[in-house]
């Protein structure tokens, strides 16, 4: 049975979510971070934590020869789309590189199973949705483009090293548990900006377009909560030894416009939180939704937290916590 995973990643957002529900479940879980985008207090009670770069193949072969765990879950990446067709270069090496390192230490010390978060973003933008696995892969971003790399040394190292691979791919995640939940600096994300409107941290919530071929006019999105998103990744872990090779989108199935999040965040805050229309940003597909038919199929997964005023409140609560409110 399955009981000793590296996490790398795991003072963020999700890994850090995905490591304390694996501590919960009774695995023994050591973090892996280089809080380059995170703080030591980040890391979750009851773990090991490990304060390395993935890239720092000596240190990472020595630590897994250490630990042999019996699975990695991979969650260190840079995540900005916008900065990353800036400096490219540091998307390429951070995500891309990095990882290829980590995989070359899992193969010299005999580690055979690998939980990869990817994107979404690796269908740029799609023909249609909902977005199926089999959907063209053309990113529009260096991120997006870093990832699907990742992805495509996979396939390699399962076909030639027996590598047992999930890829996961999704898009925006929300929501948060008691005690963890969403912040980055600088925040760039939807969500914790309207709770920052929400609070009177900023003064408006800017909505950028609303002429797009949607029912009210703005993009929609899917959004999905992060304790379904890490309970697909812990399902993944499991049953990786059935499948070999796993590839499944996560996603609500089903989408949200900027102005019905902004309007969820209303009723579940009581705040009006202020919002003002801007330009249209270049390269904003109107509707990005991931079909997740595949991972109900495979890994029996069903989120049990589908509606958006629900994922609002658990982030509400986490955002006053965080600022005292």
């Amino acid at each position: 049975m399955l009981k000793n995973v590296l996490v790398t990643g795991g003072a963020g957002y999700i890994g850090g979510t995905v490591s304390i529900m694996l501590r919960d479940a009774g695995y023994r879980v050591t973090v892996l971070d280089n809080l380059s985008h995170a703080r030591r207090e980040a890391v979750p009670e009851g773990v090991e934590f490990v304060e390395a770069d993935v890239a720092d193949r000596p240190r990472v072969e020595k630590l897994l020869r250490e630990l042999q765990p019996d699975g990695v879950l991979h969650f260190a990446a840079l995540i900005e789309a916008g900065e990353s067709m800036v400096k490219p270069e540091i998307y390429f090496r951070n995500n891309t590189a990095s990882t290829l390192s980590l995989l070359e230490a899992m193969h010299a010390t005999g580690v055979k199973r690998f939980v990869f978060s990817s994107t979404a973003a690796v269908y740029g933008e799609p023909d249609a949705t909902p977005i199926p696995e089999t959907a063209k892969l053309q990113p529009t971003n260096a991120y997006g483009e870093s990832k699907l790399l990742v992805e495509q040394m996979l396939s390699w190292f399962h076909r030639i090293h027996g590598l047992k691979v999930a890829t996961l791919r999704y898009f925006n995640v929300a929501g948060a548990l008691d005690k963890r939940g969403e912040q980055h600096e600088p925040e760039t994300h939807l969500i914790p900006l309207i709770l920052d409107a929400a609070l009177g941290k900023r003064k408006s919530i800017y909505m950028y377009g609303d002429d797009y071929d949607t029912p009210d006019g703005t993009c929609i999105r899917d959004y999905i909560h992060v304790r379904d998103l890490a309970d697909a990744h812990i399902l993944a872990l499991e049953n990786l030894d059935q499948h070999g090779k796993i590839l499944v989108n996560l996603g609500n199935g089903q989408g949200f416009s900027v102005k019905e999040v902004i309007e969820s965040a209303r009723r579940v805050t009581g705040a009006p939180i202020p919002a003002e229309m801007k330009e249209r940003r270049p390269g904003d597909p109107a509707r990005l939704v991931a079909s997740s038919d595949r991972a109900r199929e495979i890994l029996g997964w069903v989120p049990k937290h589908p509606e958006l005023d629900d994922i609002l409140a658990s982030a509400w609560k986490w955002h006053q916590l965080r600022f005292g409110a």
